[in-house]
């Protein structure tokens, strides 16, 4: 009955997670969700009331631009220029998407061919490779090791690869491990694909969730890097909105043309009333993105140093909401937590090979709840 492409897609490992969790809950189990990265926190109140007033406008009823609205696209260039120091032209070096999953899932499409090699780096975010097979491209992977600070060694990647890449995928801070990159990788990797003509999609959703004073940068910043990349981005995180469904694409104009070709035929663009809400968050007051890394830094301390506190080894990561953890087997200790104590955390095979003895928390609910994770670990580990 279904596509042969469809066969070789392995399970969404969130939405198998979200039946689990489910399960245990109508079992009567008081369930503490530490798996998926879905913000508990509220979205600003200014946001929401640059919502309720857009969507009150009969003019933002029709069909979007595609592209999105030129003042939501010259917002975007602001923060940019505002927040990285990166000059954007809003008309031909910005688009929305409907949150940055949509541009990630569609870039293939416009520059893969069956057989093209695509650069995945594993563990990762899963919808570059699905994005990649749905493409009918070929996956080689990236490994992020401990040993390497979760960057990949570029230079391991054989020439005969390289001369087939047409794309490489690439994510940081990181999502599963937390990882940062410096500038000197981001300058390997633009070397790298202005000599080999590889496009470059860096998913820089967690940019703004940041400790200790740490900043992250965009990729963008790199000399060299508009002439062969973009970064997706979303509010997803930084703003909590991961239920609105609005980010955007930044880089070479070329590049985002052929992402365009594609959306045009496959979606009608961003609610014009989210739009508004966007332009809201990114030129209004900045404090609730400081409120909200406040709030997760004191959730990482407690989680992490509850973790130390019972043996495991386990660093503080400088941004993102997740915390890495290594455990053998991380499929089994995962299951094991959810049946004996309650828990729901993420398995790091889900996000690759590379993942398996591992597994991620995130830092998404209360320190109550993190507190009690801890407590429920220390009666289960013994």
């Amino acid at each position: 009955m279904y596509s042969e492409r469809l066969g070789d897609l392995p399970p969404y490992l969130f939405a198998r997670i979200d039946e689990l969790k489910a399960e245990k809950i109508r079992a009567g189990v008081d369930v503490i969700d530490l798996g998926i990265g879905d913000p508990d926190l509220p979205t600003p109140a200014h946001i929401v009331e640059a919502l309720c007033e857009a969507a009150r406008d009969p003019d933002n009823h029709h069909y979007p631009s595609y592209v999105g609205m030129p003042s939501f696209r010259e917002a975007v260039a602001e923060w940019y220029r505002r927040r990285f120091g990166v000059d954007l032209d809003p008309e031909r070096e910005v688009i929305s998407l409907m949150g940055s999953k949509d541009g990630i899932a569609h870039i293939p499409e416009a520059f893969v061919n069956p057989g093209d090699v695509v650069l995945v780096p594993d563990p990762g975010y899963p919808v570059y490779r699905t994005s990649t097979l749905f493409a009918e491209g070929r996956v080689h992977t990236l490994p992020l090791l401990a040993e390497n600070g979760f960057l990949p060694d570029l230079q391991k990647i054989p020439d005969g690869v390289l001369r087939r890449t047409k794309l490489i995928f690439l994510n940081y801070p990181n999502n599963p491990t937390a990882a940062v990159a410096p500038g000197e990788f981001f300058r390997e990797v633009v070397d790298l694909a202005g000599d080999y003509s590889i496009v470059v999609v860096h998913d820089n959703a967690y940019s703004e969730i940041a400790f200790d004073g740490y900043r992250a940068p965009s990729f963008l910043q790199t000399k060299g890097a508009m002439e062969v990349g973009v970064e997706m981005h979303s509010l997803s995180k930084t703003y909590n909105m991961t239920g609105w469904r609005i980010g955007m694409a930044c880089g070479e104009s070329d590049i985002l043309a052929g992402l365009k070709r594609v959306k045009t035929n496959v979606d009608s663009g961003v609610f014009n009333a989210v739009q508004h809400a966007a332009i809201a968050a990114l030129l209004g007051p900045q404090d609730c993105v400081h409120r909200s890394c406040e709030i997760y830094r004191e959730r990482r301390d407690l989680l992490v140093k509850g973790l130390q506190g019972l043996g495991f080894q386990c660093t503080m990561p400088d941004a993102t909401f997740y915390v890495w953890l290594p455990v053998k087997n991380g499929m089994d200790f995962a299951t094991r937590l959810l049946n004996e104590a309650g828990i729901v955390v993420t398995p790091g095979i889900g996000f690759g090979e590379y993942g398996r003895d591992y597994i991620r928390f995130a830092i998404t609910r209360s320190t109550e709840r993190i507190r009690e994770a801890v407590e429920r670990m220390g009666r289960l580990l013994g």
